[in-house]
């Protein structure tokens, strides 16, 4: 098939190859969470935590497996929306839009706020109201500058984000797999947990909720090299490199710890069992590497939805404008920066993060219920083909149901908000005709 774009057609640059892209992902994934989630998850499922983690990887395996089928038939920018725009239509793809682009603008708001938070550890002045609206200005502004002048610098900035944290948490894990061999006095016998049904749902929600993410970097599709090949190798890598690290992380927090569920800093109260003082500054620092680069990373693709909606003609032209010098779409990218700025200023993390984990989930189904759709409107094109591939595709669609059952009213009060706005958004798109671009 023709490349989307020539020599002789301006078009977005593609030069994320699929190491780059499996980092993008993990960048995503391993944000602040893992920092604290270990806690949580030891609380309901005590020695046999770092096991559930294997149930988790089962569950978004599937939902992965379907990803990278529906994703590798695309060449260009847009992720789930575009996926539900060729399956299902304008009306069910703009709700997948504004659904993602909130959920990723909501996710990393949460994540801003937790920089802050992490950062007023080590110079508490920074959470008063004014320092801390000019330092996330800062943040996000520098991020913004360099995603505007070229994906290459966001991408190479990603890419060192995604080196430092996986770099500082093999550190946190190699010291600490190290002392419990040779320094038996360090480990920890681990208190007998009777863990219930509720316990396993709860903890394995957790630990989706760890995982969340994956799917956002498809939406940078457009600026890949070779997506038909490179989107399953990047989502096999990055899904099984972040397991391991789940895993190992946890590990480390259920043998070294007396009472893991009731630290608030399971991992620095974990290095500080087997560390010296200052490194364990250094893994602490890590917080705040790991949140920032989780914002570097969403700054890359998410401004891409916005992008690939309005050169589509389902959302204002302007968001699909691509800078003449730099090649990106430079007005979604300053839009999403200003949103993200806003709702970090003014939002908090609980908030934020309530819009985000909603939100993903109905994503993860519409990927789900495309795979079969577009097997029968494309049944010849190029691409990944999952085996057993329907099959699965209803396997996640069930795990997506099930975890929707536990959610609550308020949790269903924003999903119905964001639908409202994306009904909006349709009878002023079905005003105008859409621009058809190759999808395939």
């Amino acid at each position: 098939m023709e490349p989307y774009f020539t020599e002789t057609t301006p078009g977005l640059v593609r030069s994320i190859g699929r190491w780059s892209l499996a980092a993008l992902m993990v960048n995503t994934m391993i944000g602040a969470s893992i920092f604290g989630l270990p806690a949580l998850i030891a609380a309901r499922l005590g020695r046999l935590s770092p096991i559930g983690f294997l149930v988790a990887f089962a569950a978004i395996a599937v939902i992965a497996a379907c990803m990278a089928e529906v994703a590798s038939q695309f060449q260009e920018t847009g992720g789930p929306y575009l996926y539900a725009r060729v399956a299902f239509g304008r009306f069910l793809a703009i709700q997948n839009g504004w659904l993602t682009w909130l959920t990723r603008i909501a996710a990393v708001s949460a994540v801003a706020n937790l920089f802050i938070t992490y950062l007023g550890e080590f110079f508490p002045g920074v959470v008063a109201p004014i320092p801390r609206a000019v330092i996330l200005t800062l943040l996000i502004g520098f991020l913004a500058v360099v995603n505007y002048r070229g994906v290459t610098g966001g991408n190479r900035l990603s890419n060192l984000f995604t080196v430092t944290k996986v770099s500082l948490l093999a550190f946190f894990i190699l010291a600490g797999l190290a002392a419990l061999a040779f320094h038996p006095q360090v480990r920890v016998l681990p208190v007998a947990t009777h863990a219930t049904a509720a316990d396993w749902f709860e903890a394995v929600l957790l630990m989706m909720y760890s995982y969340g993410g994956f799917e956002a970097a498809l939406i940078a599709s457009g600026e890949t090299r070779d997506a038909r090949k490179d989107i399953p190798f990047a989502l096999f890598t990055a899904i099984a490199a972040t397991t391991l690290l789940y895993i190992a992380v946890q590990y480390l927090v259920v043998h070294t710890i007396s009472n893991p569920g009731a630290s608030g800093a399971p991992v620095v109260d974990s290095a500080r069992r087997f560390l010296p003082h200052w490194a364990v500054q250094v893994v602490a620092a890590g917080t705040l590497i790991s949140a920032y680069g989780y914002l570097s990373a969403n700054m890359v693709h998410t401004p891409r939805v916005t992008f690939a909606m309005g050169e589509r003609g389902d959302f204002p032209a302007f968001f699909g404008k691509i800078h003449p010098s730099f090649r990106t779409p430079h007005v979604s990218i300053v839009i999403f920066a200003a949103l993200l700025l806003a709702f970090s200023i003014l939002g908090d993390f609980r908030a934020n993060a309530m819009l985000s984990s909603v939100a993903r989930l109905f994503v993860y189904g519409s990927v789900a219920a495309a795979l079969p759709v577009l097997r029968k409107k494309h049944p010849a094109e190029e691409g990944f083909r999952l085996p057993g591939g329907i099959a699965f595709a209803i396997l996640a669609l069930l795990i997506t149901l099930v975890l929707l059952t536990r959610m609550h009213r308020g949790e269903f009060i924003v999903i119905a908000t964001t639908a409202g706005l994306a009904f909006a958004n349709w009878l002023w798109a079905i005003k105008h005709p859409p621009r058809e671009i190759r999808t395939y």
